[in-house]
């Protein structure tokens, strides 16, 4: 593992990423761990909402952490969910899950482990 450092730069964002609604500012931690911990700032694009696949992913962790804005998750056995500025939440590993909607100016922190991972559709009943 080495040391890494960056700075907030609006041009540091981009699409490409796991969703194509949201824009994503890597923090540098995935290159610095060697892949062992992902670390992302995603925002929205504004008037580009999910479609809200539930899905999975294989990973160890997931935590979201959001910054600005709301989104609204559906968790399998815990129904829906609105995060707001300062929510926090641990998506345990496998968790079916989907993104109801989201707020045009949101903005969050992801953390995971490992940096990369695959993501599953999930066969579940995500009302």
């Amino acid at each position: 593992m080495k040391f890494s450092v960056t700075h907030a730069d609006d041009t540091d964002f981009e699409d490409g990423g796991l969703r194509g609604f949201f824009e994503y500012r890597d923090l540098g931690i995935k290159e610095a761990t060697g892949g062992k911990v992902g670390a992302h700032v995603i925002r929205a694009v504004p008037g580009a909402h999910s479609g809200g696949e539930a899905h999975t992913h294989t990973l160890e962790f997931q935590m979201v952490y959001i910054l600005k804005g709301w989104v609204k998750f559906w968790y399998d056995g815990h129904g829906e969910v609105l995060l707001k500025p300062g929510s926090c939440v641990h998506q345990a590993p496998g968790i079916v899950h989907r993104e109801v909607e989201h707020s045009d100016d949101l903005e969050l922190i992801e953390i995971t482990l490992p940096a990369d991972f695959p993501t599953h559709d999930a066969k579940a009943d995500a009302t």
